[in-house]
């Protein structure tokens, strides 16, 4: 019976890693997510400037397809009915199903591809703070955009408020379009799973996963291109810091470990186990 090399790296490396650890770890960067959107609720009319400003922009460059494909969503419900699930509840279910699979299957790309979530969820948190925008569907002065998750709220769970669930509007901030951590998370989904999956529907899933994702959250009004672009880039930041975030996060181990050890062998210590 030969035993695969790789399957042993794999379960020794998924042997240093504890579910006890990396639960409340994930658990914490998703209560951010939801949490630090709460912060900018009062900057309304900023936020409402801002978005405004996104796409006066997008109009100059000819790179504003969110109006055409809002109306699209908006006028054939069984597009528009199907996004507003997929909007409402995916990233809530597809980045933690592939963190599980990362676990099991690819033990020992999890934790650099876990790192590169959390820095690049926590750079977006940083967005939402900094820059509060209305997203399309909440632009005032005649923009012509149409909240489908309003317009379809008798289908789904969520009221009028967003994707929040029917009666929970006032604990969400509906300012935080950018940057789009929806188009974000699922490119971190997309590429994880084209990437690593041996099987080609599972690579096909990672390709479309993001694509859909972007022409989502465009055909329901809840972000702008630029915000798609924006959490493309945040990703790509967070990949970038991840490496450099592992490395000193193994040192300071090896430091702490070696402090440790040398505490326990010093006199003191020895001296103190024989009395």
């Amino acid at each position: 019976m030969t035993i695969n090399t790789t399957a042993l790296r794999a379960a020794a490396y998924r042997g240093r890693l504890r579910w006890w650890s990396e639960l409340p770890l994930i658990a914490v960067v998703y209560t951010l997510y939801s949490g630090a959107r709460l912060l900018v609720r009062g900057a309304v009319s900023d936020a409402v400037s801002h978005g405004a400003d996104i796409l006066h922009d997008e109009q100059l460059v000819h790179l504003d397809p969110e109006r055409w494909f809002n109306r699209l969503f908006a006028n054939h419900a069984f597009l528009g009915v199907p996004a507003d699930f997929a909007y409402a509840s995916l990233h809530y279910v597809v980045t933690p199903a592939t963190l599980v699979w990362l676990w099991r299957r690819h033990p020992v790309h999890y934790r650099r591809a876990r790192t590169w979530l959390t820095i690049s969820t926590l750079i977006g948190l940083v967005g939402f703070t900094v820059l509060p925008t209305a997203p399309p569907r909440l632009l005032t002065g005649g923009h012509g955009f149409i909240d489908t998750m309003a317009l379809y709220s008798s289908f789904g769970w969520w009221g009028s408020d967003a994707s929040a669930p029917r009666g929970m509007g006032h604990l969400t901030n509906q300012y935080a379009a950018m940057p789009s951590l929806h188009v974000g998370w699922s490119l971190w989904c997309g590429i994880l799973l084209f990437r690593y999956g041996r099987h080609w529907p599972v690579r096909t899933l990672g390709v479309i996963y993001p694509v859909a994702t972007t022409l989502i959250v465009l055909g329901t009004a809840n972000h702008y291109l630029m915000d798609a672009a924006v959490g493309i880039l945040v990703m790509g930041l967070g990949f970038a810091l991840a490496g450099p975030a592992l490395r000193a996060v193994d040192v300071l181990s090896v430091r702490l470990g070696r402090a440790g050890k040398a505490e326990l062998a010093s006199p003191a210590s020895t001296a103190g186990a024989v009395r």
